[in-house]
């Protein structure tokens, strides 16, 4: 998967190398590997309040921040329960 990191002057493609790390909302960061350039850069750990979707989008809330995701998943179950 491919995502837009955040610079000052540009905005360069990373490449995820570890999906669950970028859908554990407790992860801060997730490893990736910046495509700018020729060379094939080292993979390194990028700050996920850094990185958009490619259309401009942020990464969902569940990705980013734990309480969310639990109260997400809560508020699910109780629908579920009382619906």
């Amino acid at each position: 998967m491919f995502l837009r990191v955040l610079h000052d002057d540009d905005s360069s493609l990373l490449e995820v190398l570890d999906l669950p790390q970028l859908f554990d909302p407790f992860e801060p960061q997730v490893l990736g590997r910046l495509h700018a350039g020729e060379e094939l850069q080292e993979p390194q750990s990028w700050p996920k309040a850094q990185l958009r979707f490619p259309s401009g989008e942020p990464l969902p809330a569940c990705w980013r921040q734990a309480l969310e995701a639990v109260e997400e998943c809560v508020g699910d179950a109780a629908e579920r329960v009382v619906g």
